[in-house]
């Protein structure tokens, strides 16, 4: 790990009463405002915080992939030690589903014990509730439930015959075309036409999703593990026909979301318990429970076509993707949106199609639709160059595009050549011999391969309050969530500059839907967002304090909602940008491959905290090896669950795994925000699996286009090779052999 860059100095200014100004808080490296209650223990997370009375709840998760529950034999669980109640589809609260949310319609997994339907391994058809957690578990272990089973289908593969194009999704457009895309094909001199596929994965974030809900005065309130108490708020309202200001969520520290902690069963399954015993109800997902409860990210088939002329200039572009969803709620793993803005083409093709097969609806994990969309696309970029007898940073810039290639539109900023430049010096890739299967160690086989990198740069409408208090200090109050990303530090440091005071004068409060509605931490938009509006309330307040006066004990307030200047915004292309760079070393006898060295570069706006911004992209880069290595969960076609829901049989990268990373940027201000800001909470890890899959061919001399990259599939890719090559050379000896015995007919 590089050390962190030194931290600008902030600077002092006069100002018009006297006072000092201090600025440049954001850009210095600052330690976390609550790091030391995390160390300590003194920061309580939403399974730890105590109540008077609290019941525990377990749910209990169907064993069949698709059927109907025939019976819940609940009597003899009602009558074991400590059990309240036992709540499924017979006697629980009604919900309702039928809704628009803040993303779109619910997933009616939401709609927990409303019918008798199963249509999943791992669908929830019961909560126990008993005085302790230990009681619960122990019977919701033993309650019955029979079920009526029907034929299933879990099996993902590329040809499905169920395959078909979302017809109109409000995640993403699922198809673009320009172009005639067969004819510019036939008129490319080179051509590459490859399948890939990457494997079911699973966020885990190190705290297990926990809600607590209990009815406060006639309020409910909710405290919970989520990236967002403004978009849980809202969703609990309407699935209990509520009115919104009698629901609170707080969500005061969060041990990682990765786009599984918004809204999930067991916080509807805590609301309705508390409902109905009138006492608080804690729920806490086991890590086996999450594999089918949190959503996951889908696994892929892949084909990719490109066209070039033998300069490399792109003549046709295709990229068609395969994932799949649930029966009960349409998902799209948006794998080919990374065309649509990395590289232009004469004729331009994206595509992504969907399976309905009977498991649970897939949903965003970091980096959603890039991450796995890089793997495949970066990995045939670099199967063109080499066709094309190109570098392929040179093959890259070769097809650096001037406007959106879908959209047309222009780019706020479009820094990746810098990022490729600067890597490569600092990398030593102008060192690298292009040849694979050169460089070797011993047993070890060494090679280097690259990857680009983007992500959108989004901003959602929130709204902030600055308070400036008696005692000269200065109060923030905007809905942030922070999932371990510093949002604090962050809005500390911004409220800073904005106020042109110390960041020590600056207290924060945030994760409380009270608090007024905020962007949720996701997409990489969170503290862009939160940024945006914490700066134009603390302007407004500076202006107000400047015209002198004392201030009252209730402190002056200044309040902000940024809905208008987003919607203001000129439309562009928006997105942060990288180059990822990796050496890999592959052992011949095992097939083991090891990560010598990760470096990133990113072009990703302003850096408002270097040391949690640094953390974010060593992160993202760790993510991406343990994708291109390790991460694959299996799914059992006859049970239709998962074989190893745990963290042992779910292989990810451990400290022994992770090598020397570097991660660092380039100067890249958005000119259309208020701070500068862009994103970098999902872009360190796209491409790093590509760039580590090049690294192996590199290497080898041999291209992974399935993830992960296991031993297994590197010694019997090897042995395929080998036999081969092999033939190649008996057929031209072969060959030979007949042409000199024509030959020889021909003198006689």
């Amino acid at each position: 790990m590089t050390t962190p860059t030194t931290p600008a100095s902030p600077t002092t200014t006069a100002t018009a009463t006297g006072v000092s100004a201090v600025t440049g808080a954001v850009g210095s490296a600052r330690t976390r405002v609550e790091g030391r209650d995390k160390v300590t223990g003194a920061a309580r997370y939403a399974g730890e915080i105590p109540f008077a009375e609290l019941a525990h709840g377990w749910l209990v998760l169907s064993t069949v992939a698709r059927g109907r529950i025939r019976s819940v034999e609940d009597s003899p669980v009602l009558a074991m030690p400590g059990v309240l109640t036992v709540l499924h589809h017979g006697n629980a609260p009604r919900v309702e589903t039928d809704y628009m949310g803040m993303v779109g319609r619910p997933n009616p997994v939401l709609g927990i014990f409303q019918h008798d339907r199963v249509p999943f391994s791992g669908w929830p058809v019961a909560l126990v509730v008993a005085e302790t957690s230990e009681q619960a578990r122990e019977a919701a272990e033993a309650l019955v439930v029979r079920y009526d089973e029907e034929p299933h289908d879990v099996a993902f593969f590329a040809g499905h015959s169920g395959a078909y194009t979302p017809e109109s999704n409000p995640m993403v457009r699922a198809e673009t075309e320009k172009g005639d895309l067969t004819a510019q094909l036939d008129a490319s001199a080179v051509v590459v036409d490859e399948e890939y596929t990457t494997p079911e994965e699973h966020h885990n974030p190190m705290e297990p999703h926990a809600a607590t809900a209990r009815w406060d005065g006639g309020r409910l309130d909710v405290l919970d593990s989520n990236q967002g108490s403004t978009w849980v708020a809202s969703e609990l309202a309407q699935l209990f026909s509520l009115d919104p200001a009698s629901v609170r969520v707080r969500s005061e520290h969060v041990g990682g979301g990765f786009g599984s902690k918004g809204l999930s069963p067991h916080q509807v399954a805590a609301v309705m318990a508390t409902t109905v015993l009138h006492r608080p109800v804690r729920v806490v997902l086991t890590r086996r429970q999450m594999f089918s409860l949190v959503g996951y990210r889908s696994p892929t088939a892949q084909r990719i076509r490109l066209g070039a002329d033998t300069d490399g200039r792109l003549r046709a572009f295709d990229h068609q993707a395969l994932s799949l969803t649930s029966t009960v709620h349409e998902f799209i793993e948006s794998s080919a949106v990374l065309g649509r803005v990395l590289y232009d083409a004469d004729a331009h093709r994206t595509l992504h199609r969907l399976v309905r097969l009977d498991v649970p609806t897939p949903a965003w994990m970091r980096a959603p639709g890039e991450a796995p969309g890089s793997f495949a696309l970066e990995s045939a970029l670099d199967e063109l160059a080499e066709k094309c007898g190109m570098d392929p940073i040179a093959l890259r810039a070769r097809n650096e595009p001037e406007t959106g290639p879908v959209s047309g539109l222009p780019f706020s900023s479009r820094n990746v050549l810098a990022c490729f430049e600067e890597g490569a010096r600092r990398f030593g890739w102008a060192d690298r011999d292009p040849r694979p299967g050169l460089r070797r160690e011993g047993r070890w086989l060494l090679g280097t391969g690259t990857a680009a990198a983007t992500y959108p740069s989004g901003a959602g409408p929130s709204t902030a309050a600055v308070t400036a208090e008696p005692d000269g200090t200065f109060t923030v109050r905007i809905n942030a969530a922070d999932i371990g990303t510093g949002a604090r530090t962050a809005m500390t440091s911004v409220a800073a500059d904005a106020l042109r005071v110390a960041p020590d004068r600056i207290r924060v409060r945030i994760a409380d839907s009270d608090l007024g509605p905020a962007m949720f931490a996701g997409g990489s938009m969170g503290t862009r967002s939160w940024a945006w509006a914490v700066t134009i309330a603390a302007d407004e307040l500076r202006e107000r304090l400047a015209l002198g006066g004392s201030i009252p004990p209730e402190g002056i307030t200044a309040r902000s909602n940024t809905a208008e200047a987003i919607g203001a915004l000129a439309k562009k292309e928006r997105h942060s940008f990288g180059a990822q760079f990796a050496e890999v070393a592959v052992d011949v006898t095992t097939g083991e491959v090891r990560v010598r060295r990760l470096l990133g570069i990113y072009a990703a706006g302003r850096i408002v905290n270097p040391l949690t911004a640094r953390g974010q992209f060593i992160g993202g880069l760790t993510w991406g090896l343990s994708m291109a290595l390790h991460e694959e969960a299996v799914r059992d076609r006859e049970s239709g669950g998962h074989v190893g829901a745990d963290l042992a049989g779910y292989h990810f990268a451990a400290h022994a795994d992770v090598p020397l990373i570097e991660a660092d940027w380039v100067e890249d201000p958005d000119p259309d925000d208020p701070v500068g800001i862009k994103g970098i909470g999902e872009i360190g890890v796209v491409g790093v699996a590509a760039a580590i899959a090049n690294a192996v061919w590199h290497a080898t001399g041999v291209r992974h286009r399935e993830l992960p990259i296991r031993p297994d599939r590197v010694l019997r890719a090897a042995d395929e090779a080998r036999r081969r090559a092999a033939g190649e050379a008996r057929s031209a000896a072969a060959g030979g052999a007949r042409s000199a015995a024509a030959g020889g007919a021909r003198s006689a």
